[in-house]
């Protein structure tokens, strides 16, 4: 069991709940293999997925996860729901919570929002991505990736690539390395890193070959062009020359550097097509160790069965 009833982000979480929730993941990795790649774990618990911001790899990664375990599912888009007829958002959770439910998966585009959740439900809350604040369960499956390819995570040198300023991988990446021990810089155009992300626990750099060459792994983010109102860096074409990952400049390293990346990626952007599909990248085991992560928070957090 975990300590925390929720889990709503990786700051100040602790430790030995995030190594315990990767080590049941890769109880959940092997189920994953088998033939019939279900367990009645969470027989008869019934999990609302509340998604306000379109998804795609994290809304089906989680509706599969409860499936697995054999939870009830119920999908619930914002879109079609009766907020567009004015409904307010603590009536929709309570009326939601009135169903008897037992946990709800939310992914809202205002930070703070599952927090907010908490205060209007008894059920269990699981931060699907807040704004530009957290995304803590993409953060686990990234560490439990790092995990599975280095045997560990403390002592890691990870680089986080990218837009710092609007990414929530990029914040839960942060609090979860540097608690388990790895040490982490992130790089990026100066208008796209955050001026007191030091204080944090990282290093700044804005010299990509650099920290190529210091770096075990590199998380690279997308550009979110959605979230930035104006431009904040001059042509795709100059990000790309200074902080895109070629084949050219991991060549010029001459060493394997690990490549991850939360998705959607934009390719020929932040990462060519054929580092993406190569050999260094572990992109497709981050979606496939997502679906186990995310077995392993439904069932610490629901009192699952073994």
């Amino acid at each position: 069991m975990l300590q925390q009833k929720h889990l709503l982000g990786l700051e100040n979480y602790p430790a030995e709940d995030i190594q315990t929730i990767i080590d049941t993941a890769f109880e959940f990795r092997e189920v994953l293999e088998r033939p019939i790649k279900k367990v009645p774990s969470l027989q008869g618990k019934t999990v609302v997925n509340l998604f306000f911001e379109n998804s795609t790899r994290t809304r089906i990664s989680f509706e599969l996860a409860q499936k697995r375990l054999s939870a009830d599912t119920v999908n619930f888009s914002a879109s079609s729901s009766s907020l567009k007829k004015g409904e307010s958002f603590k009536d929709t959770a309570q009326n939601i919570e009135a169903m008897k439910i037992d946990a709800i998966v939310m992914r809202h585009p205002t930070p703070g929002s599952p927090l907010q959740l908490t205060k209007y439900v008894d059920a269990v809350v699981i931060n699907a991505g807040d704004g530009t604040h957290e995304h803590p369960t993409q953060a686990i499956l990234d560490m439990m990736s790092l995990q599975e390819r280095f045997g560990k995570v403390a002592g890691l040198k990870v680089g986080i690539i990218g837009d710092i300023s609007h990414s929530r991988v990029a914040r839960s990446d942060i609090f979860g390395l540097t608690s388990l021990g790895a040490e982490v810089t992130v790089c990026g155009p100066a208008t796209l890193i955050p001026p007191e992300i030091e204080g944090l626990g990282v290093t700044v750099s804005y010299d990509l070959d650099a920290v190529l060459e210091w770096a075990d792994a590199v998380n690279v983010l997308r550009i979110q062009r959605e979230r930035m109102g104006v431009g904040l860096f001059p042509s795709v074409r100059e990000y790309r020359s200074l902080f895109g990952i070629t084949v050219e400049r991991l060549e010029r390293i001459g060493k394997e550097v690990v490549i991850m990346h939360p998705g959607p990626m934009n390719r020929g952007v932040e990462i060519d097509s054929t580092v993406a599909d190569g050999d260094q990248a572990i992109i497709l085991d981050q979606v496939l160790n997502g679906v186990a992560s995310r077995m392993a928070i439904l069932f610490l957090l629901l009192g699952g069965k073994v």
